[in-house]
């Protein structure tokens, strides 16, 4: 049976906490994300984890032969390259080694829900990020967080990826194994799915006193794995679980030392990354999760860590609101809002109790979901005000709108100053003074500039 590891690698930028008050003019990027903070939490997560764990599992690849799969946001990789480049050398080295670097979206962001070109693009900045600081080419990939539905990986696999990684989500497995390759629903992408269940045991109970399995040995649990049937077991972490979530003096990085020794023990198992275990073995089903029921890895399995209240969701139908104007000003604006997509910020917004609420309190730099609300909005305020105060006739012409912007009236439908231009005569006669208002309210044109599309010519 292939043991998959799957290390997940992010560090978002936070927005700093007195973002709330107002200021007299457009903060700056220093003034909006908190440098000092992100700074303090890399440095430290550099030294407990992406160093110290990283020179452990190159450690075992030359003993044992380990191979694992990491997928490293493009935040991520720019502060590895900022603070912490060395990490980069032993990722290079892990490369080399055969592990596996996986695709994911550059900001770690929620763009699949607002734009698929979006999307493609923040898979291929990834992507290219990856080839150039880690010396490796992505074959398998994941949506932010394993957001997963059948057109994501449809996506995925019209982009070249073979293999798509995800949640192994009991209402949609039913009485079938998550230890099985999988064939995507309407395509021929492989997909492998997460065993929650024994990465739940690293991520989440390793430490926890109150478990009848604790203290949790690698001997231990290579022998789970041994007597887990099936063709192939994916273990996905957050890799800044050895070292972070579960502090050195827990015994995780001892843990993930004697893993791959006491995995190689054991002639049943052996590692492969998510590409070769997905190649390696036939399909034995379809996962079929339609887009309407969309999971992941987080909560309960489905999007209600980032989406599941009123505060997430106008805040996100803001940020969508927005896409389109900071795509046609590009730039500076693009990567503000590129920033604000990252799912990190609505994930501080969720209001939840339990061990999830637990989960969100701890990742939170803010205390309080509606305090995480007031600061992101401002942020978006500042967003708009950017967009507003460089906008003009060269970016409107660039404006393409969503269906829900649209002009609609005689049938016709239209969606940029292109189409306008198109429309016939007299049906801009018949609605001039409507689409005046639609050129004014939508493409942020003064009255003249208003009428000037309404008389040019295609």
């Amino acid at each position: 049976m292939d043991v998959v590891l799957f290390f997940e690698v992010h560090q978002p930028y936070r927005l700093r906490p007195d973002l709330h008050r107002v200021f007299p003019r457009l903060p700056s990027f220093e003034e909006m994300f908190y440098g000092e903070l992100d700074s303090a939490i890399f440095s430290r997560v550099a030294e407990r984890v992406y160093r110290k764990s990283t020179k452990i599992l190159l450690e075992a690849a030359r003993e044992v032969g380990l191979k694992a799969t990491f997928s490293v946001s493009g935040l991520a990789l720019e502060q590895l390259r900022r603070h912490a480049p060395d990490v980069l050398d032993l990722f290079r080295e892990l490369a080399s080694r055969g592990f596996e670097f996986a695709a994911q979206t550059y900001f770690h962001s929620l763009a699949w829900f607002v734009d698929g070109e979006e999307f493609r693009e923040q898979v291929e900045m990834q992507a290219g990020a990856v080839e150039e600081l880690v010396g490796y080419r992505p074959r398998a990939a994941e949506n932010t967080e394993f957001i997963y539905n059948n057109d994501v990986a449809c996506f995925l696999r019209s982009m070249g990826f073979s293999t798509v990684v995800t949640e192994g989500v009991d209402w949609v497995l039913g009485w079938r194994s998550p230890n099985y390759v999988y064939k995507a629903w309407g395509c021929d992408a492989r997909v492998l799915v997460r065993n929650y269940r024994l990465s739940d045991d690293i991520g989440f109970r390793f430490g926890a006193r109150w478990w009848d399995q604790w203290p949790l040995t690698a001997d231990k649990y290579a022998s789970w794995l041994e007597s887990t049937p099936g063709d192939v077991v994916l273990i996905a972490v957050d890799y800044e679980t050895f070292g972070e979530h579960h502090w050195p003096e827990s015994g995780i990085h001892e843990f993930l030392r004697w893993l791959p020794r006491e995995v190689a023990r054991r002639p049943r198992l052996r590692f492969a990354t998510a590409s070769e275990a997905a190649e390696g073995h036939q399909p034995r089903d379809v996962y079929d999760v339609p887009p309407w029921a969309t999971v992941s890895w987080a909560d309960e399995r489905d999007l209600s860590a980032w989406l599941g209240n009123e505060l997430q969701r106008d805040a996100f139908a803001l940020l969508k609101w927005l896409y389109p104007y900071a795509r046609a000003v590009g730039g500076d604006a693009l990567r503000l809002w590129r920033l604000l997509s990252t799912s990190d910020h609505l994930y501080y917004q969720a209001i939840k109790l339990g061990p999830a609420g637990e989960v969100h309190s701890y990742f939170s730099p803010y205390g309080s979901a509606y305090k995480a609300h007031d600061i992101y909005m401002n942020a978006l305020a500042a967003l708009t005000a950017l967009i507003r105060e460089v906008w003009s006739r060269e970016y409107a012409e660039r404006l393409e709108l969503d269906d829900e912007r649209c002009f609609y009236a005689e049938g016709v439908r239209l969606c940029s100053l292109r189409e306008l231009r198109s429309a016939d005569g007299g049906f801009k006669r018949r609605h001039r003074d409507d689409l005046r208002r639609w050129l004014v309210d939508v493409f942020l044109l003064d009255e003249r500039d208003a009428d000037a599309a309404l008389s040019r010519q295609p």
